[in-house]
C-alpha cells in the first residue's frame, strides 16, 4: 500500500443519520458486568449501546456479499429476514437472511458476553447457487461512539497479532475482531472512502485505507470463508481501543457456545421467578415472556431502576446527531407505567429499583424532569404533574402488589410528601399533558393527581401527620368535583352528531378556569402546520378520559364515560387487521405525512397500540371480561413477528416503497416499553378478574362515600371568577398573607390570616357558603413576610 493509501479521502463524509426504528429484537446480557445492548433491524445488528443504556455506539453492522467481480447484495437490503428467539423470554436470536435472487443464506445467531461488554454474532453463509468459493463476505461496521456519527476516528490494527477493526470518539472505542482471519481491510469517510462505495462499485477492495480521523467513518472487512462457512464475528467496546480489542478477542477464546449457553440460563432462571401468566400456546411467540423480558432489558445496569423508554431512535433514518435523545431516555411516565409491568409479572426487585431511582431522580421540589439522562441531568425541561403524581401511585401499588412491606413504606414518604408538596402548590393546571405537547386541564393529568393526593394523605396518617392528610384530602376532593366543569363540553355540534349531551374533551387551556365550560377555550394542536394549529377545545377529543375510570374517579357506567366512548369510537377508532386501534387525539399530527415520509415537526398521528390495551382495561372494569379478551387478543396481534409491540401501527393503504404496510408498524419507536408494561398488566387484571393498577382510595371516596367538596378554590394559576352558590371560598397562596376582603364593592371589609398547611401553601377559607346568587367577592392581599399590599384587586361573582 501506498503512503497516499495511508489516509482516507473525503473528510468528514456525509451527514450521519441514524438507523430504522423498527426492531426485529432487543437483547442484553443479565448480568451487571455486561454493560452492553444491542438492537436488530433487517436482519441486521442495529445500534448498540455501551456503558450506559443511553448512550449508542454504533449505527449498524451488516454483511455485503459479492461474487469478486460482478454481483453485489447487502443482507439490509436485498434479503428477506426472519428472527426467532433462542428460548422463550430470552433474547438470543437466530437470523435467517435469504437473497431475493435465491444465491444464498446467511444463518446467524446474536447474544452479548455475559461477563464483558462484547456483542458476538455467528455467522453460517451457505450458498444456495454456485459454490462457497464463488462469494466474497465482508462485514461493514458504522461507529457513531457516543450517540454521535460526526467525530469518529478509525483505523486497522491488532491485538497481540490478531488483526481488528477499531474506531474511537472522545472516552469511548470499540474493536471488531473475528475468529476467521480478515482477507482484507478498510476504513474511509461514509459517502466517499467507505467499503460501500467500493464494493457497489468494483465488487472487492482494491484500494484499502488504514485511518480515517475525525468524521462520519465506517469500517470495513473481508472475511475469509471457512470451508464451513462459519465464523463468528466479535464487537468490543471500552474506554480505549486497547481495553476493547482485549474485550473481543477475550469473547473469542471463551467460546461462543459457552457463553450462549451462560446468556441463555440467567434469562431463563429469572423469567421462571416471574407469575404464572403465559397464555395458550398458540406456536408464536409467547408474548408475555416478551413483553417481561423487553422490560428487563430496557434496565440501566448503571443505574438500577433507570428503564428507558426504547432502545430506538423514532423515523432514525431522517435523525442526526442533533437529535441526541432518541427513545433512548427516561421518561418518568414511562418508567412508573413499566414499573407497573414488572409488578404485574411478579418483577418485585426489579420495581423497587425502579422506586429507588426515582428517589434518586426527584428534583429539589418534588417534580421530575419531564424526561432525563440516566444520572438526572434534565433532556427537555417542560414540567408535566402526572409524572410527579404516578411515582406517589408506584408506591402505593409495589405495597398492594406485595413488593413493599407496610414497615418499608416510611422510607418513601419523603419522596411522596416532597411530589405531594409540588402537586398542590403547582396542580392542578399541568405545563404539558402526557402527550408533552399542552398545557391545561387534562383528564388523565386530573386522575392522576387527584389517585395520588389520596394515596399521600393516607401515607401521611401512618407517618403522624394528620393535618397534611386532612389539607390533601380536601384538596383532592376539590380538584375531583371540578373535572366537569373544566373538562367535560355539552351542546356542541360534535355532541349534537354522536346525539350525546357531552364527552369529556383532550385538555381545555388554563383560562377555562374562568368560565363554566372549556368550550371558550382555544387549543395549540402540536406537530401541525402553523396556519392549522389551532382549534377550540370542544372539537379535540382524545382517549385520556378512560384513566378517569382507569383511577378510580368515575364509575365505569358513569353517563359522562359512555357519552365520550361513543364520540371517541366515532372520531379517533379504526379498525385493522389486528382489531379495533385508537388514536392519540382529533387531529393528532405526530407520526409520517399521507405520503409515508417521515415525522419531521408535523406529519399525521397513527394508531397506538397500547390505547386498546387501556380500552381492554376499562372493559374489564366496565365488567366485560370477553371484550377485555378481544382487547388482548388484539394487542397481541399488534406485536411484530418478534414479539415487538410498536409506539404506533400503520392505517393508511400500503406504501411499499417506504416500507408502510396496513397494519404493520409505522416509523416510529419499536419496541415501546411503554406498550409491553400495558399488555403485561391487563394480562394479570384479566387473570386477577379486576384492574391490577386501580387505587381504592378513590374507588371508596368517590365511587362508594361519594365523597363531594365544599370549597371552591382560587389561586393564582387558577384565577376563578365565579363561585358556586353554597361553597366556601379557598384562597390558597404560597406564601404568609392577610386577605382583605369583602362583599359588593368592599362593604364590610374584613382581614382574615393565611393558615399553613406545612406543605408549601397558605391558605384561607373564606366564609362564602351563605351567600346570595349574584353577590360579588372582593379581596386583595397583604404580604406578612415582604410588608407590603398586592396592589391588584381580585373578585368572584356567586353564581348557582
Amino acid at each position: 500500500m501506498g503512503e497516499r493509501d495511508r489516509i482516507a479521502p473525503g473528510q468528514p463524509g456525509i451527514p450521519p443519520r441514524w438507523t430504522s426504528s423498527a426492531k426485529q429484537g432487543v437483547g442484553t446480557a443479565l448480568s451487571a458486568t455486561s454493560r452492553v445492548w444491542f438492537t436488530l433491524s433487517h436482519g441486521i445488528l442495529n445500534e448498540v449501546y455501551y456503558g450506559r443504556i443511553d448512550q449508542a455506539c454504533i449505527r449498524d453492522l451488516g454483511l455485503i456479499i459479492t461474487a469478486g467481480r460482478s454481483f453485489c447484495s447487502e443482507e439490509k437490503r436485498h434479503t428477506t429476514s426472519e428472527v426467532t428467539w433462542m428460548a422463550d423470554g430470552a433474547p438470543g436470536f437466530r437470523v435467517v437472511n435469504l437473497c431475493h435472487e435465491g444465491r444464498y443464506r446467511i444463518e446467524k445467531e446474536v447474544i452479548s458476553d455475559p461477563a464483558r461488554e462484547v456483542v458476538l454474532m455467528r455467522v453460517r453463509f451457505v450458498p444456495l447457487r454456485g459454490e462457497l468459493n464463488d462469494y466474497r463476505v465482508f462485514a461493514l461496521l458504522a461507529p457513531h461512539l457516543g450517540n454521535r456519527g460526526c467525530d469518529n476516528s478509525g483505523w486497522l490494527g491488532d491485538h497481540n497479532g490478531a488483526e481488528m477493526l477499531l474506531a474511537s470518539s472522545g472516552a469511548l472505542a470499540l474493536a471488531l475482531a473475528t475468529d476467521a482471519r480478515w482477507r482484507a481491510r478498510s476504513v474511509g469517510y461514509v459517502g466517499f472512502s467507505d467499503g460501500w462505495q467500493q464494493l457497489t462499485r468494483d465488487y472487492q477492495l482494491n484500494t484499502t485505507y488504514e485511518r480515517a480521523e475525525q468524521g462520519n467513518v465506517a469500517l470495513t472487512g473481508e472475511v475469509e470463508l471457512p470451508a464451513t462457512g462459519e465464523f463468528v464475528l466479535s464487537l468490543g467496546f471500552g474506554r480505549t481501543s486497547d481495553e476493547a480489542a482485549s474485550r473481543a478477542a477475550a469473547s473469542l477464546f471463551a467460546g461462543f457456545d459457552r457463553l450462549k449457553a451462560r446468556y441463555l440460563h440467567e434469562w431463563t432462571q429469572w423469567q421462571q421467578g416471574l407469575e404464572p401468566l403465559d397464555p395458550p400456546h398458540g406456536g408464536g411467540v409467547n408474548l408475555y415472556r416478551t413483553s417481561a423480558a423487553m422490560l428487563r432489558a430496557h434496565d440501566a445496569k448503571e443505574f438500577p431502576g433507570g428503564l428507558i423508554a426504547s432502545l430506538s431512535i423514532p423515523w432514525g433514518p431522517s435523525k442526526g446527531d442533533d437529535d441526541l435523545g432518541g427513545y433512548h431516555l427516561v421518561w418518568p411516565r414511562d418508567l412508573v407505567e413499566a414499573a407497573g409491568g414488572l409488578l404485574a409479572a411478579g418483577a418485585h426487585e426489579e420495581a423497587l429499583d425502579v422506586l429507588e431511582f426515582l428517589e434518586t431522580t426527584q428534583q429539589a421540589d418534588g417534580h421530575w424532569p419531564q424526561n432525563m439522562w440516566l444520572d438526572g441531568t434534565p433532556y427537555w425541561n417542560g414540567i408535566q404533574m402526572d409524572e410527579t403524581a404516578l411515582p406517589i401511585l408506584l408506591v402505593d401499588l409495589a405495597h398492594r402488589a406485595g413488593a413493599l412491606a407496610a414497615e418499608e413504606l416510611p422510607r418513601f414518604w419523603p419522596m411522596v410528601r416532597r411530589a405531594a408538596q409540588f402537586l398542590v402548590a403547582n396542580g392542578p393546571v399541568t405545563q404539558q399533558d402526557r402527550w408533552e405537547e399542552d398545557p391545561g386541564y387534562n383528564p388523565f393529568t386530573l386522575a392522576a393527581e387527584v389517585a395520588a393526593l389520596l394515596v399521600a394523605a393516607e401515607l401521611a396518617e401512618r407517618n403522624g401527620e394528620p393535618q397534611t392528610a386532612q389539607y390533601l384530602r380536601e384538596t383532592a376532593d376539590l380538584w375531583n368535583g371540578c373535572i366537569e366543569r373544566w373538562t367535560y363540553a355539552q351542546a356542541t355540534n360534535i355532541a349534537r352528531d354522536h346525539e350525546v349531551d357531552g364527552y369529556y374533551v383532550r385538555i381545555a387551556p388554563p383560562e377555562t378556569s374562568d368560565v363554566s365550560s372549556p368550550i371558550d377555550g382555544f387549543v395549540a394542536i402540536k406537530n401541525r402546520p402553523l396556519d392549522d394549529s389551532l382549534a377550540p377545545a370542544t372539537q379535540i377529543v382524545g382517549t385520556d378520559f378512560l384513566a378517569l375510570v382507569r383511577f378510580g374517579l368515575r364509575a365505569a357506567d358513569d353517563p359522562r364515560i359512555i357519552n365520550t366512548l361513543k364520540v371517541v369510537d366515532g372520531v379517533l377508532k379504526s379498525e385493522l387487521p389486528q382489531g379495533p386501534g385508537w388514536h392519540r387525539y382529533t387531529c393528532d399530527g405526530y407520526g409520517e405525512h399521507d405520503d409515508g415520509a417521515p415525522f419531521d415537526g408535523t406529519g399525521r398521528g397513527r394508531v397506538w397500540p397500547l390505547f386498546t390495551g387501556e380500552r381492554g382495561h376499562y372493559e374489564l372494569a366496565a365488567g366485560k371480561p370477553v371484550e377485555a379478551e378481544k382487547m388482548l387478543a388484539t394487542l397481541t396481534a399488534f406485536a411484530n413477528a418478534g414479539g415487538l409491540l410498536p409506539e404506533q401501527t400503520w392505517d393508511a393503504p400500503d406504501i411499499r416503497e417506504r416500507g408502510l404496510n396496513f397494519g404493520a408498524p409505522s416509523g416510529s419507536a419499536m419496541p415501546l416499553v411503554w406498550a409491553h408494561a400495558e399488555y403485561l398488566k391487563l394480562l394479570r387484571s384479566l387473570r386477577d378478574g379486576r384492574v391490577f393498577d386501580l387505587p381504592p382510595q378513590t374507588v371508596a371516596r368517590y365511587l362508594v362515600e361519594q365523597q363531594t367538596s365544599p370549597h371552591h378554590a382560587w389561586r393564582f394559576n387558577h384565577k376563578c371568577r365565579h363561585l358556586t352558590v353554597g361553597k366556601t371560598l379557598r384562597v390558597e397562596l404560597l406564601e404568609p398573607a392577610v386577605v382583605h376582603w369583602g362583599t359588593n364593592g368592599w362593604q364590610s371589609p374584613q382581614d382574615t390570616a393565611t393558615r399553613d398547611t406545612a406543605l408549601g401553601v397558605h391558605v384561607v377559607d373564606l366564609p362564602t357558603a351563605g351567600l346570595d346568587r349574584g353577590t360579588v367577592v372582593d379581596f386583595t392581599f397583604y404580604w406578612s413576610q415582604q410588608e407590603r399590599w398586592e396592589g391588584v384587586n381580585y373578585s368572584v361573582v356567586v353564581e348557582s
